[in-house]
């Protein structure tokens, strides 16, 4: 199976097992691939006695099942009524399916219909391979989908179990993709983190035996993304072969490596099997989340456009995975929980003046929500705070030509609120445990959406807030992990359902919303980047990346979430000064320079600006506005790793772009953490550009210049000569201090500095520069 920039080549063996003999960048097609395949039997277990030849650890396997002679860590465990393990699955059939199926209840990718060419005219940009493979003493069936997408280097992956016997089963594990490869010289790259420094990258050689990353917190989680890279050691962002996986998925999963004692690599990714069973009646099915699986020759940008290009056209819904998102300015670090009518319309009201275009009031609004310990649950408004409602104040805000927007946290409730007088067995946990004995974090606790009912209440209490106040944009927010997770509408054998139910339940509140407001744009939330992932991606089209919005942090979180997620569906704010999480004071410039690349919004009151500030503001927001639309569509590049400091220098510094799908502009920026002493000079190369088109380089003071929405030619510029894209790209531009009129012979400000250049193509008839 092929597209011209993928290849995954499978074999039948003889005793009905699949073969991996090919996966990654794409190969000729040929008739024969048997040279391929590895049948180099050692002292190893051989599959039987019929079929001496074979032995399941030493073959690259499509899906390992364990209690087999395939000894290694596997993707799939299933015990029968007997207590058996021993599934031995055999090909049956295939077929093909033009487009691609969704999966129940889950979030997936999506067949896009081709529009823009006369022959592809209403045909699906994907195909998908189904391959049935069935074990009948075993009374099981498991159908392995992998989708291909034109255009594009990676593929879909998921499962559907199926019970074919007349007694129940339990799945214990059921991974959503396995991937064999023949060596284990790659370098294993990982997202991790805490809360406020999520998506940090690291980088460690892989070693004999398990490793990975992986969550049992009942989400995503800040500590580790859904997401495992492979690249080899000489790979970098620019050049080299790499393979990425990822899930779309939000809840627990696993993603992981093992090496064996020959160094032949398995990569697993989906549901962590610690947490996990799940109960198949006579007839009943099971079906896995999606799995991404991405390949590239040309380095770790590679593998990102790639999953950023397939989440725009495949996964976020229109029209929010092009168009520009609103400019907000959020209350939480303004006014925190000490809010009301007045204030707030006062807020929009200097808001609306700036150029911003969203109010979006965080939490506080509604119960008796004066603290984190009560009200979750009760989702109308508090009268003492706002006695005509909040539909009075939507309704002025939305007077002024802005949009209105409102915080829920829907998954949590409060002991002390009406729902929970109402229904405290609705709390999820052990019910032999006392409450106050159960995890508890942020004073509240998780609700249990393992039940119709309760999603069914929050989809009528949201929706009659929403619909009645007249809200454009909701931020979705999740405070606690999950922990004691046991539900009373279970029964004792369906207890390892919940958390893969809980998931479910989110779901199907989130698409019930996004299917009753179609025209409402949801922001999730977790604690910052708790639950950042594809499968919130699906239906929630922007994330809140992480709490911490102090610039030189934000640097390295953005750079990390790069690696997975489309930048545009990045939110990035600036906020008040100095900040909120790390007390540093930083220019308004820098953490503008840097909020730029992606979702741009505020975190502060702009009541208590100063005019000066306003001024400088309402230039950024215009900077934001220009470049919104690149900032959706265009291609991004990293450029420099905060994570890496270079010889000479004290710290390490910080570089990406975006450029244009046509190359013809582009938008970079440079971060410095530390200024440093007598340094070396620093030169940045830039990418994406076309060799022989000139480029006007044009650096920028985004609170100084005025951004013009029909040239560049502007004022507050500082333009620099023309260059051609292959100097640009090989050769650089020279960060020092006598580069610009900007800065002339005057050393460059000190630590937390930044710079942004706009490059756009010359026109080839003006020969005059």
């Amino acid at each position: 199976m092929t597209n011209g920039l993928i290849s995954h080549v499978i074999q039948v063996l003889p005793n009905g097992d699949l073969n991996t003999l090919y996966f990654g960048s794409a190969i000729h097609d040929r008739m024969d691939f048997s040279d391929l395949q590895e049948l180099d039997v050692r002292d190893t277990m051989q599959v039987d006695a019929d079929h001496p030849g074979i032995s399941l650890e030493q073959i690259r396997r499509e899906y390992p099942q364990a209690g087999s002679s395939d000894l290694r860590p596997c993707a799939l465990s299933v015990r029968n009524a007997a207590g058996s393990q021993a599934v031995k699955l055999a090909y049956e059939t295939y077929r093909i399916v033009h487009g691609k199926v969704s999966l129940d209840g889950l979030p997936s990718t999506f067949a896009n219909i081709a529009t823009d060419n006369v022959e592809e005219s209403g045909q699906a940009d994907c195909e998908t391979l189904e391959i049935d493979l069935v074990d009948a003493s075993f009374g099981l069936k498991v159908t392995l989908s992998e989708t291909m997408f034109r255009g594009l280097p990676v593929v879909a992956r998921s499962v559907r179990i199926r019970n074919l016997s007349h007694l129940p089963q339990t799945v214990e594990a059921a991974y959503s993709a396995s991937l064999d490869l023949p060596d284990a010289d790659w370098d294993m790259i990982t997202l991790t983190g805490a809360w406020a420094r999520e998506t940090h990258v690291e980088r460690a050689p892989l070693r004999t035996g398990l490793q990975g990353v992986s969550s049992i917190r009942g989400h995503s989680s800040q500590h580790a993304s859904p997401y495992i890279a492979l690249a080899r050691p000489n790979a970098d962002e620019m050049q080299g072969e790499s393979v990425a996986a990822t899930l779309v998925y939000s809840g627990n999963f696993d993603a992981s490596v093992f090496v064996d004692s020959y160094a032949r690599t398995r990569l697993r990714i989906g549901i962590n099997p610690e947490t996990f069973s799940w109960r198949l009646a006579p007839g009943g099915t099971f079906r896995t989340p999606e799995a991404i699986i991405a390949c590239s020759r040309t380095g770790l940008n590679g593998l990102s456009q790639t999953l950023h290009a397939l989440y725009r056209r495949n996964l976020i819904r229109s029209p929010w995975n092009t168009r520009r998102s609103p400019i907000v300015v959020n209350t939480w670090e303004a006014v925190h929980m000490d809010m009301d009518e007045a204030s707030l319309t006062a807020m929009a009201r200097s808001a609306k003046d700036l150029g911003m275009e969203m109010l979006v009031v965080d939490d506080g609004w509604f119960g008796h929500r004066d603290r984190a310990d009560s009200s979750l649950g009760d989702w109308f408004a508090d009268r003492r705070k706002f006695p005509n409602g909040l539909k009075s104040l939507a309704d002025a805000v939305h007077d002024m030509g802005m949009g209105f927007g409102l915080w829920f946290e829907p998954e949590m409730i409060s002991e002390d609120s009406d729902l929970f007088h109402r229904h405290p067995d609705w709390v999820l946990g052990d019910p032999r445990l006392p409450l106050r004995s159960l995890g508890v974090q942020r004073c509240q606790y998780v609700l249990d959406m393992t039940r119709p009912e309760v999603v069914d209440y929050l989809l009528q209490a949201m929706g009659n807030a929403i619909g009645r106040i007249g809200v454009d944009y909701v931020k979705w927010d999740m405070n606690r992990s999950l922990s004691e997770a046991y539900s009373r509408a279970l029964p004792p054998d369906r207890q390892g359902e919940v958390f893969h139910r809980h998931a479910l339940g989110y779901y199907q509140l989130l698409h019930g919303l996004a299917a009753r407001f179609p025209n409402l744009f949801i922001e999730s939330c977790a604690s910052g980047g708790a639950r950042v992932d594809a499968g919130t991606l699906a239906t929630a089209p922007q994330a809140w990346i992480s709490d911490d919005t102090d610039a030189l942090e934000r640097v390295k979180i953005q750079y990390g979430t790069s690696m997975l997620y489309p930048v545009g569906a990045c939110s990035n704010h600036v906020s008040a000064i100095p900040n909120e999480e790390t007390g540093r004071r930083l220019s308004l410039k820098m953490c503008g320079d840097v909020a730029l690349f992606g979702a741009f919004g505020y975190e502060l009151d702009p009541t208590v600006l100063d005019e000066d500030e306003r001024k400088r503001i309402r230039r950024q927001i215009a900077w934001a506005k220009w470049l919104g639309p690149l900032m959706r569509t265009g291609t991004f590049w990293r450029l420099r790793s905060p994570f890496d400091r270079r010889p000479g220098f004290d710290a390490a510094d910080a570089a990406w772009m975006m450029v244009a799908d046509d190359g013809r502009m582009a938008v970079v920026g440079w971060y410095r953490a530390l200024t440093g002493v007598n340094a070396p000079v620093p030169w940045l190369r830039l990418a994406g550009l076309q060799d022989d088109v000139r480029y006007a380089v044009t650096e920028i003071d985004t609170t100084v210049a005025d951004a013009d929405d029909t040239a560049m030619a502007g004022r507050g510029f500082t333009p620099w000569r023309p260059r051609y894209g292959d100097e640009l790209m090989r050769a650089g531009l020279p960060l020092t201090d006598r580069t610009t009129a900007t800065w002339g012979r005057s050393p460059l400000p000190g630590d937390g500095f930044s710079r942004i250049f706009i490059l756009t193509a010359i026109p080839t008839a003006n020969t005059s520069l």
